[in-house]
């Protein structure tokens, strides 16, 4: 019930920005408008959404003779947690990284890159899946994927004011706008606000997902060496990932710009790892790097 509320609360709060973005531009027609489109939007972030963010990095669904290996890891680590058994996708992204979708554990859908099953060993990649089988567990893939999609759309809208009052659009105050400078001050509040909004949903989530993989495979230590792997890595090929979508990774996608980094939406990966191994966290600085060589101990993860 707490995500539940979490979900309603996100919508509502994303709505009034969409509208009050609608007011700025257009008046008191461009709030009504506004609130329609949100409205429709939110019906569409519900249902849709998953589907929308797979399309975007073009996950491609795999069955058991697709990838054997991956879906068989898939199937038993969801028996473990008691879950129905979700869709699996690889992305083909050479970055490594995994996030999960969709709105409910009977419609989850759990996609890793190719990067990532490329870059590590079965138990590190049991670790990753864990986890975002961990997401579908706590109900909160519904909430990161409303939140990509909401948070997307009002840095759309944020970019609209932006350019009406570069080409001097905005109703006046008389006509129950906010003219121009209303439009430049929304067009860096929205934004700004929707990254502060994905932040506060993803932080906490990421350390209680961790916390479940745990308990799913028994051995924490695997995602702790997934981690400090995706962080290496993730540091050297930054994903082409969306902004709006990134908190719905395992790690941050964007590491490696540094405005990504100001507005992270996941907390430290030496913190995580040092809760992981029941530690206080290292003060030094990164986490290790992959020193691995290219051999791969999976043998037909693609089928073949």
């Amino acid at each position: 019930m707490g995500n539940q509320i979490k979900t309603t609360m996100l919508l509502t709060v994303l709505t009034l920005l969409i509208v009050m973005v609608g007011r700025v531009i257009g008046g008191q027609g461009g709030m009504m408008i506004a609130l329609v489109l949100a409205g429709g939007m939110n019906f569409f972030s519900y249902f849709y959404s998953d589907k929308m963010v797979l399309k975007m990095y073009k996950a491609q669904e795999v069955g058991k003779n697709d990838a054997p290996q991956l879906w068989n890891m898939v199937q038993e680590l969801s028996s473990r947690a008691g879950l129905p058994m979700p869709k699996v996708c690889i992305i083909p992204e050479q970055a490594p990284n995994a996030f999960a979708t969709g709105r409910n554990p009977e419609h989850g859908v759990v996609a890793v890159t190719q990067g990532l099953l490329d870059l590590m060993g079965p138990e590190e990649v049991k670790g990753v899946l864990a986890h975002e089988l961990g997401h579908i567990k706590n109900r909160d893939i519904l909430i990161g994927t409303v939140a990509a999609t909401m948070a997307g759309a009002i840095m759309m809208l944020a970019s609209m004011a932006r350019w009406a009052a570069i080409f001097g659009g905005g109703r006046s105050d008389e006509e129950g706008g906010s003219g121009i400078f209303g439009l430049i001050a929304m067009s860096i509040i929205a934004p700004m606000a929707a990254m502060v909004i994905q932040m506060a949903v993803s932080r906490s989530r990421e350390y209680l997902a961790d916390a479940t993989a745990a308990q799913i495979t028994g051995n924490p230590e695997g995602l702790a060496k997934a981690l400090e792997q995706l962080g290496g890595a993730s540091s050297r090929t930054p994903m082409n990932a969306e902004p709006a979508t990134a908190h719905m990774f395992i790690t941050n996608p964007l590491s490696g710009r540094s405005m990504a980094n100001l507005f992270s939406t996941h907390p430290p990966i030496e913190e995580r790892v040092a809760r992981l191994r029941g530690a206080k966290p290292r003060s030094t600085g990164s986490a290790p790097k992959n020193t691995g060589g290219s051999t791969n101990p999976w043998d037909n993860i693609r089928g073949k």
